[in-house]
């Protein structure tokens, strides 16, 4: 029965953003996902995860393609920079395509990607693999991994981005928010209709969530946790017009004025 074992869904719900800022939230009581994008401007900064009783929080800069096209639907964006904090260790990690950097009680210290170290100090923990990922873990309850993609550096179009994973995210409080956090808590969701889309091979539905209803498209968007090349697809539910619906409030509700 070896096609059982091609693919175990993550039993805890799991979230990430990735690529073209695609947020994706795993269900796994539903065995299923929702998806959305962010379309915003090159330098713009989104806050991911806001926790007030722990005192973490992550926020990420959106960076753009090489074109310097200004039309935010054609231009590909990513995340470029991520800035992690936890205020009550005093802890700050600010990630980009090229180094990392970690404040620990005010003292800096700069590792490249091209390091293979792993910090370990009063229940935190920062590894970082060369020149693929950086696992981040606070206690034994909160993990992230950042993910490193390098693209060829004379590539016309794409530059080096990073992906942002939530693997275990049970010790953060019921008020976390962000918009990857406010889905840490269960959610209900309900599709139905599913019928024939614009494009053929990607059928429309209806989706009844936070009391909204709201036509999605499915879609599949790439996890990039154990293979940052190739990635891993998942099929998703594709949330229109920046997520509007499924996030609380708009999504300008979640630009923050600096990384930390």
């Amino acid at each position: 029965m070896s096609y059982l074992t091609s693919y175990q869904p993550p039993q805890n719900p799991y979230y990430h953003v990735d690529g073209d800022p695609h947020f994706i939230i795993q269900v796994p009581e539903k065995d299923d996902a929702l998806c959305f994008n962010i379309n915003e401007a090159p330098g713009t900064i989104l806050r991911l995860i806001q926790d007030p009783v722990t005192g973490l929080t992550v926020n990420g800069q959106i960076i753009g393609d090489k074109r310097g096209s200004l039309d935010s639907k054609t231009r590909k964006t990513y995340f470029g920079k991520l800035g992690i904090a936890n205020a009550q260790m005093d802890f700050q990690v600010e990630v980009t395509t090229e180094k990392i950097t970690l404040w620990n009680r005010a003292m800096p210290s700069t590792f490249s990607w091209l390091d293979t170290v792993t910090v370990t100090q009063d229940g935190l923990s920062m590894m970082i693999n060369r020149k693929k990922n950086m696992v981040v873990s606070f206690g034994d309850g909160v993990t992230f991994v950042v993910v490193l993609h390098q693209v060829w550096k004379k590539h016309p179009v794409h530059r080096d981005f990073l992906g942002f994973y939530v693997v275990d995210s049970h010790r953060m409080s019921a008020q976390t928010h962000g918009l990857l956090g406010q889905f840490f808590q269960p959610f209900d969701f309900k599709v139905s209709d599913i019928r024939p889309g614009s494009d053929p091979t990607k059928p429309d539905a209806t989706l009844v969530v936070k009391n909204h209803q709201l036509t999605v498209t499915r879609g599949s968007q790439k996890d990039y946790r154990k293979d940052a090349n190739i990635g891993t697809k998942v099929v998703c539910w594709f949330v229109h017009n920046n997520g509007e619906g499924l996030i609380d409030g708009v999504h300008t509700d979640y630009i923050v004025p600096n990384l930390f």
